[in-house]
């Protein structure tokens, strides 16, 4: 049995797998149908991660807003809202961001140092303060940390982004499924992709098994399970 929450990456990419440009913009290629989707998927779960760089990029968060699915949380007996937690081990986060405003549960995950930046800033619910690896005090122990998150009753749990996250918990067999947008556009160039980090060579490569694929005008759904 895990004792971790289900993990689902959802993450939209142009048509050469780019998540942002090269400059690291915020992603703002993806259409209506693609918000919908995302909105969706955000609504199923209990608590959603993000890195501190896909949060500068936005400056905000994605709160669920269709009455609908607001309904349908409270029927399973789920808040309105998912916790939206910001992975941080600087803590270097701008409180002026919109972010802070929003009418969402915030949490921030972090090392001991990066917590004392907000120790005395009301702008988050819970500060979840993990230890780092033994190779690296300010790189976060996802096992365990995974572990905390299901004691907290977070169950399911949405990724979205950016690579360097995704990287880490995929190293560590820690991404369940895989929800990818493919959207009509390219960017090129050294722009960031959906798994950052260092890379693998082929022989060591996550395997995926397709689950599902939808088209929505000219956008392609794909919805994979990653192979443990």
């Amino acid at each position: 049995m895990n004792h971790r929450p289900h993990t689902t990456a959802i993450l939209a990419m142009t048509a050469d797998g780019k998540i942002a440009d090269f400059k690291y913009s915020a992603a703002r290629f993806g259409s209506i149908n693609d918000k919908i989707h995302l909105e969706k998927q955000v609504s199923l779960v209990d608590g959603v991660l993000f890195g501190a760089g896909t949060l500068k990029s936005y400056g905000t968060t994605l709160s669920i807003s269709n009455p609908i699915l607001l309904q349908e949380r409270v029927m399973r007996s789920q808040p309105p809202q998912p916790v939206q937690i910001v992975v941080s081990a600087s803590g270097n986060l701008d409180p002026q961001w919109r972010f802070f405003q929003q009418p969402v549960p915030r949490w921030l995950l972090t090392v001991p140092s990066g917590a004392e930046k907000w120790r005395s800033h009301p702008g988050f619910k819970r500060i979840l303060i993990v230890h780092g690896t033994k190779e690296n005090h300010s790189a976060i122990n996802w096992t365990a940390t995974f572990s905390q998150l299901q004691e907290l009753n977070l169950n399911k749990l949405a990724i979205l982004g950016g690579g360097e996250l995704v990287a880490s918990l995929l190293a560590e067999d820690l991404i369940d499924e895989l929800w990818l947008t493919i959207c009509p556009v390219i960017f090129g160039g050294n722009a960031p992709t959906p798994v950052g980090g260092k890379g693998l060579i082929q022989s060591q490569a996550k395997k995926l098994q397709l689950l599902e694929t939808k088209q929505v005008e000219q956008e392609i759904f794909l919805h994979y399970l990653v192979i443990k």
